[in-house]
Formats: structure tokens, C-alpha cells, sequence
């Protein structure tokens, strides 16, 4: 039995648009572990071409962000799609301009560094290390389930949202207090708590990439907490198009990345950037 070449051509369509949407992830992440990178050491040498870096990927990810959009169009306009592939199309629409978004907050964070290195005496706080290491994780799950379709991995970036949260409450808390007592770390301390809020936009982008993802591949609707997704519940079978070859594939991908995540830094779900867990999918 041939397979005709109008529904090959659609196969490649489809396939066309998810490797684009992963190689913009891609570059949305390098830009964003620069600007994190950047902000974290800004009073290093080592770092300060950081920024430089972040504003030059800007055009090429928003470039990347109008050719998605336009390829998601001609997939609209054939008309001929199975509810999965409705469902990537709509997804992919979202994600793309979550991740632009990122881009540009990477810029931000970029801008905030040039302006730290003008000011005498300013100071990292002690816990922004660890919240800009926290949401490295959540993009990085976040382009992992991208990749392996994996709506598990989408349901851990969704947990670890409230973690980032928290960091942002206690930086703002202590930058306060610190500048209530001594009026010269007024200026870096609302740079840092602007940084913080960045962080934190950056962290619900993640999370609305990794809802529309369980949208994508499992037809289920988790924004606003209108659904508590069980991690280990199958996806119903109306909605369930990938072959079986797919999602054994998939599932040992998955499975891999998982082990990597556990063991990456001695610290389960903190990694550098998504190459460290899927080298064998995504290049460096």
C-alpha cells in the first residue's frame, strides 16, 4: 500500500512546524541562559559580553516567530487536519508567542545588567542564584516535553511555578529592608527587584507553554486551574492520534530525559539548558 503524495506532503508540513518551533525554543533559550547567566555574574569580566549576545538573537527569534506563524497559516488554510494536528496548529500559534516573549524579557534582563555595572556597590541578592537556576529548569522541561510530546514533563513545569514565586516574595522582602536602612542600595535594589520580576514573567511563560503542550497532546484544557491533571492518567483515546511507533519512541526519550533531570547538579529538576538532558535530539 502507497502512501499518496498529498498526505505525505501534509506529514512533512507538520513535521516541518514542530522542528521549527523547537529550534526557535532553542534560540529563545540560549538568549534567555545568557541574559540569566549575565545577571547572575554581572559584576564578572567573564560575562560582560552577555548582553551584547541577547540583543543581537532578538531579530533572528522574532524573524523565527513571523516564519512559524506563517507556516501555521498554510497549514490552516488546506483544511485538512486531524483533531491532533488542529490541536498542534493552535498550540503552536500560542507557544510561539510565548516564547518571543522570553526573548524580549531576556533583553530586559540584558538592560538591567548595563545599568548594575554603573553603580557602585551593588550586591546579587543571596537567592537569586537559585530562583534563575529554577527557572532555567522550568524552560528547559518546558522545550523537553516540546520535543518528546511529553504532557508529564509539561505537568512538572506546572508544579514548579509556585516555587518561583516564592523566591521572587523573599528577594523583594530583603532588597526592601535593605534599602529602608541604607539609601546607597536604592538604585541597584530596584534594578534587582525589577531583574526578580522578569524572572518571574519568563516562569509563566513556561507555564503557558507547557499548558498549551497538554493541550496539544492530550485535548485537555489545564489554564487557570481549571483542571487538575493527574500525571499518570492516559489521554482519551478519541483524542489520541500518534502512531504506536511514535509514542514507544516518544516514551524512551522521555524516560531518559527523565533520569538525566534526577541526577543533573546533584539537584532533581535544576539543569543548565536542554541540551544537557536531550543532546541526542537537540544539537548544542
Amino acid at each position: 500500500m502507497t502512501t499518496s503524495p498529498s498526505v505525505l506532503s501534509d506529514v512533512v508540513m507538520y513535521d516541518t512546524l514542530v522542528n521549527y518551533l523547537v529550534s526557535m525554543a532553542r534560540t529563545v533559550e540560549g538568549a534567555m541562559n545568557r541574559a540569566l547567566d549575565a545577571i547572575v555574574g554581572f559584576d564578572n569580566p567573564r560575562t560582560s559580553v552577555l548582553p551584547s549576545e541577547v540583543f543581537l538573537l532578538e531579530p533572528r527569534i522574532n524573524e523565527m516567530e513571523i516564519v512559524i506563524d506563517e507556516h501555521a497559516i498554510r497549514l490552516l488554510r488546506s483544511g485538512n487536519f486531524s483533531d491532533d494536528e488542529l490541536r498542534l496548529i493552535v498550540a503552536a500559534l500560542k507557544i510561539t508567542n510565548d516564547l518571543e516573549r522570553i526573548g524580549d524579557i531576556a533583553v530586559n534582563l540584558a538592560q538591567r545588567v548595563i545599568s548594575l555595572r554603573e553603580m557602585p556597590g551593588a550586591q546579587v541578592p543571596e537567592e537569586l542564584a537559585p530562583m534563575a537556576a529554577a527557572v532555567r529548569a522550568m524552560v528547559s522541561k518546558s522545550l523537553g516535553a516540546l520535543i518528546f510530546r511529553n504532557a508529564d514533563m509539561a505537568t512538572h513545569v506546572l508544579e514548579s511555578d509556585d516555587l518561583v514565586d516564592r523566591y521572587r516574595d523573599r528577594i523583594f522582602e530583603q532588597l526592601l529592608e535593605r534599602m529602608t536602612h541604607d539609601t546607597q542600595v536604592v538604585s541597584p535594589g530596584l534594578q534587582f527587584i525589577l531583574a526578580t520580576r522578569h524572572l518571574e514573567r519568563i516562569a509563566d511563560h513556561a507555564t503557558n507553554i507547557a499548558e498549551d503542550i497538554i493541550y496539544w497532546v492530550r485535548g485537555l484544557d489545564v489554564r487557570h486551574g481549571r483542571l487538575l491533571l493527574n500525571p499518570q492518567m492516559p489521554a482519551p483515546d478519541t483524542l489520541s492520534r500518534v502512531s504506536d511507533a511514535t509514542a514507544e519512541s516518544a516514551a524512551g526519550n522521555s524516560a531518559a530525559a527523565s533520569s538525566a533531570t534526577s541526577t543533573a547538579d546533584g539537584r532533581e529538576g535544576v539543569t543548565n539548558n536542554s541540551h544537557g538532558l536531550y543532546s541526542r535530539v537537540t544539537p548544542a
